[in-house]
């Protein structure tokens, strides 16, 4: 993989994406962050790096042999999207990481709903940075 204009681009903007799509939810909507126990400043420094990272796996696998079969960048983008966002709220469920201590199955639903459609706004701005962002092949001689 080549980390180039087109790689730097989209790994930012779908972090960036990302990060404003889970302070939207978490912090306007649920008010959740409200509810944690160690500075804000510091968890939603931590909540940034964590995106960055999620970003670059996102785009890895868009770039992968694997996916190399779909042609669709918008397919592409959904499916890299959805199932990252599925992975992670698997992980995170396991692992007991919540912002509430009543957990039901409807919030476990609304939760992974909104994994993966978060995930996916990061694939489909990935899909988009590909396909519009040029990016010129050096000839070989």
């Amino acid at each position: 993989m080549q980390y180039s204009l087109r790689f730097f681009i989209s790994w930012i903007v779908a972090a960036i994406v990302m990060y404003a799509a889970f302070y939207t939810w978490h912090g306007i909507f649920l008010n959740d962050l409200d509810n944690i126990n160690f500075p804000k400043a510091v968890f939603m420094g931590l909540a940034a790096l964590v995106y960055l990272v999620i970003s670059y796996i996102m785009y890895r696998a868009y770039s992968s042999k694997l996916l190399s079969r779909i042609s669709s960048y918008f397919l592409k983008g959904i499916l890299v999207g959805a199932v990252l966002g599925f992975v992670l709220f698997a992980v995170v469920t396991v692992l007991g990481i919540s912002f509430t201590k009543h957990i039901t199955l409807t919030y476990l639903l609304a939760d992974c709903a909104w994994q993966v459609i978060e995930q996916c706004f990061g694939g489909i701005i990935i899909c988009v940075c590909q396909f519009l962002i040029f990016e010129p092949r050096p000839e070989l001689d």
